[in-house]
């Protein structure tokens, strides 16, 4: 049997029209001959939607019970025995109720797709599993229902049913996506501008990564090596020299005129570890990278011409950008062709683009002769010089023959070679030339006279110098690799210490300028940021505060003051990589400040747009109830019996409480935020306060358990605040307990304080919820709308804690969730009440 294929039309936001495409094509296919059946539809009461599922034949649904609640999901069985050959199955990433045969309903399209029926389905980019983080960052709306991204990616088809923004919010005034009730607060949360400006712009790169995949998937598969110039993608190769900027805007210019054109930048690292000779520069082009919307790559081969076309050819690289050679026309015509040109001889179909920059083409020179090695090694190799080789031309004088010539000769240049291995260049060329003399005058006939009568003579001179220049350079580029290798160990230690430092919980800042002095033996440090010192590290006093030995500037406006030694070149390189690190610290610093600034406006932001979608919709519902009833009285057409009218005015009046209580609860949280909570603190007894909180619910014996301790005596609180706190968790327990399991409170004395507990047996609270619970206008297990907007937590909380108490969640054994008050006993409890500004958020 062949396998079905399936389809997949994927939206950004709810509302964009997925599900009303899907029948669209449903009905197309009907009218092309082929048998097309409705699985599952779900319509969220769209009537355009609905009048699109009445002309398609549809399966009828299994229906489920769980907890009392009927739930309709596909019918698996029926479909299969129905075997269409197109199913359209909505909402790819649903979760199926339990006790039907899969857990999720993309498992059960998977069967339909084994049993070879075709299935067009439907889901939003918010369920991909991939991405389920990134939207949550972005709306703020944790996602609990997704789908892998392999069951995804192993459709046959994906298309995305994109909506522009602005259209998708239109939609949505006019009623057609949600009910009016819930349009205001869908347009101040998820469906703000910005988040569908952000979703549109996540489904369709997602869309885009799976193209390119498929294409790289379909070239595999077929062997296919030649470049297909789907889109540009230009490889700007980095040396960590300065002219990696005008390479990379350069690159950056040829992807912009290429619509969709990537921007990708390497650097070759070579094999033996050393770093880049200028680590800062790398580091501030990387950052370029990013502002230009690119990616930084790094690689590692000692051939670096070979390893830039491999990286290239791996990328799919259209164009390849290198700089012009910064070596000069001599040592070209001396050392052959450089990277350059090998790049251009292996690039194959690459285009490669060679960019002149004003590095290019410098002048040869060779390291200094003495640039590798310390003094000391250089005053040692002029001693060994001065004391080995009259000691030789001695043992040499004693024994000498006209045979022996030869291995003279050797023996000198041993000398040579040995003090170039201990100290380089000039105590190397003073001994070639110490021996050249010392041969001639006391070996080479006519003794003790400096002639020259043999050309060879001359020779043998010149060798000793050649000798000697070839083992100092040797030594010298040694010697400078040690120094580097020990040089990038002491600055990777540094920065693991500065890093170390930040982790263990040091401020980033004092850290930096700290381990700067340490690091660079200096008297002081300080940062300056607009005249003000944020911070300092060293005994600053003493030292003339304006004029620091040197600075270094971080921001514009910031500056890192030295106090003490000058510092040399290699000490400048890595101080700028330090400065590198303060501007980033000063930057997340001044983030962090403004996100503290803004949150008291997002905390009031979020309750303005709740209270916008509790006045618009909880407080409609009892106003609505009131005034229909008390319309109906008043009614001079309807006759209406004393029963009627007894209802009626019950009606209104259990509405207009209702009312009153809700709007007594917004004001209380209002309150709250405003941090004005009136507090009177007071003696109260624990065993006359639940008797009240248990009338005013009207609720029966029996219906709640106490377990009241005769050991607990007064509290100190606020009665009445104490009494609603109580009121709100009384009443949640009771509404989450199963029948035949009634809440509990109990109390006891821990500590100097008292302990109230509401316990209940119900369903509970996930662990990474239980914080969500406080939140106002959270209703976590509420989905009926009938129950107030979830201020109940919010405001007990906000009341217990203005008493200077605390309310915590606990699981309960077995199953369930303890709501635990904790308020000082009396005789404990300090006798100050506290003021309205110390009253919690």
């Amino acid at each position: 049997m062949a396998h079905g294929r399936l389809r997949v039309l994927l939206g950004a936001a709810p509302g964009v029209g997925k599900t009303y495409a899907m029948l669209e094509e449903g009905h197309r296919l009907r009218g092309a001959g082929v048998d097309v059946v409705v699985a599952v539809v779900e319509t969220h009461g769209r009537r355009a939607t609905a009048d699109m599922v009445d002309d398609l034949e549809t399966v009828s649904r299994m229906h489920v019970e769980h907890r009392g609640i009927r739930l309709d999901e596909l019918d698996l069985e029926a479909v299969l025995d129905r075997a269409p050959t197109v199913a359209l199955v909505d909402e790819l990433a649903h979760t199926n109720a339990p006790g039907t045969r899969h857990a999720k309903r993309w498992e059960d399209v998977e069967e339909l797709l084994a049993a070879g029926i075709d299935v067009i389905s439907t889901v939003n980019i918010q369920h991909i599993a991939s991405l389920n983080d990134v939207v949550q960052q972005i709306t703020g709306v944790p996602q609990r229902e997704t789908i892998p991204d392999a069951v995804l990616r192993r459709a046959d088809q994906i298309e995305v049913v994109d909506l522009s923004p602005q259209a998708l919010r239109d939609r949505l005034s006019a009623g057609v996506v949600y009910p009016a009730e819930r349009i205001d607060a869908a347009l101040s949360n998820y469906f703000r501008l910005g988040n569908l400006t952000a979703l549109r712009e996540l489904a369709l790169l997602w869309l885009a990564d799976e193209v390119d995949s498929a294409l790289k998937r379909y070239r595999a598969e077929h062997g296919i090596d030649a470049k297909w110039e789907a889109r540009e993608r230009v490889v700007v190769a980095l040396t960590g020299g300065t002219e990696g900027e005008t390479l990379l805007r350069r690159g950056a210019r040829i992807a912009a005129r290429a619509s969709g054109g990537a921007l990708i930048a390497v650097h070759v690292v070579s094999q033996d570890g050393l770093r880049s000779p200028h680590p800062e520069t790398l580091t501030a082009q990387r950052a370029l990278v990013e502002q230009l919307g690119g990616s930084y790559h790094q690689v590692v081969g000692d051939d670096v011409p070979r390893a830039l076309v491999d990286f290239a050819r791996a990328s799919d690289a259209t164009q390849l950008v290198i700089g012009v050679s910064r070596r000069s026309r001599l040592t070209a015509l001396l050392t052959g062709p450089g990277i350059g040109q090998t790049v251009i001889r292996g690039s194959g179909d690459i285009d490669v683009h060679i960019v002149s920059h004003s590095q290019a083409g410098g002048g040869f020179a060779l390291p200094r002769p003495t640039g590798g090695l310390t003094v000391r090694r250089r005053i040692a190799g002029f001693i060994v010089a001065l004391v080995a080789g009259p000691l030789l031309t001695a043992l040499l004088a004693s024994t000498h023959t006209p045979e022996s010539l030869a291995s003279d000769v050797l023996s000198y240049q041993l000398v040579v070679v040995v003090v170039a291995l201990v100290g380089g260049f000039w105590p190397a060329m003073f001994a070639a030339v110490l021996s050249g003399l010392s041969l001639d005058f006391f070996l080479v006939a006519p003794l003790y006279r400096i002639t020259i009568s043999e050309p060879h003579h001359l020779l043998a001179l010149a060798l000793f110098m050649v000798v000697a220049a070839l083992v100092s350079y040797v030594v010298d580029q040694a010697a400078r690799r040690t120094r580097k290798a020990a040089r990038s160990a002491a600055e990777s230690e540094l920065l693991a210490t500065v890093a170390g430092s930040v982790l263990r919980g040091d401020d980033a800042i004092q850290a930096l300028v700290s381990r700067t002095r340490e690091a660079f033996t200096l008297l002081a440090t300080r940062l300056v940021e607009d005249g003000e010192v944020i911070a300092t590290d060293g005994p600053v006093a003493g030292h003339d505060a304006d004029t620091p030995s040197q600075s270094m500037p971080v921001t514009d406006t910031a500056v890192l003051e030295l106090y003490g030694r000058d510092l040399q070149a290699d000490d400048r390189r890595l101080l700028a990589a330090i400065v590198g690190q303060l501007a980033v610290a000063l930057e997340h610093r001044e983030l962090v400040e403004t996100a503290d600034r803004i949150q008291p406006l997002a905390r009031a932001d979020r309750v303005r747009s709740a209270l916008l979608a509790a006045v618009g919709h909880d407080l409609r519902r009892p106003l609505a109830a009131a005034t229909a009833a008390v319309t109906s009285l008043r009614s001079a057409g309807i006759r209406l019996t004393d029963a009627d009218r007894a209802e009626l005015l019950d009606t209104a009046e259990g509405s207009l409480d209702a009312l009153a209580g809700l709007v007594d609860n917004l004001l209380d949280v209002s309150r709250l935020q405003a941090g004005v909570l009136g507090v009177s603190l007071a003696d109260v007894d624990l065993d006359g306060v639940v008797p009240v909180v248990l009338d005013e619910l009207g609720l029966a014996p029996g219906s709640v358990q106490l377990d009241l301790s005769e050991t607990v005596g007064a509290v100190r609180a606020d009665a009445v605040l104490l009494q609603r706190a109580l009121v709100n968790l009384v009443a949640n327990a009771v509404r989450f307990s199963p029948d035949g399991h009634p809440p509990r409170i109990a109390t006891s004395a821990f500590g100097g304080a008292a302990q109230v507990r509401v316990i209940d047996s119900g369903p509970g609270i996930p662990a990474d919820r239980l914080d969500d619970v406080f939140v106002p206008f959270q209703r976590l297990g509420d989905t009926d709308n009938l129950t107030g907007v979830g201020l109940g937590l919010a405001l007990s909380k906000g009341f217990v804690e203005g008493m200077g108490g605390s309310l915590d969640p606990e699981d309960t054994p077995g199953g369930g969730l303890t709501m635990v008050i904790s308020v000082p006993l009396a005789q404990e409890a300090e006798a100050v009440t506290p003021r309205a500004s110390e009253v919690p958020e």
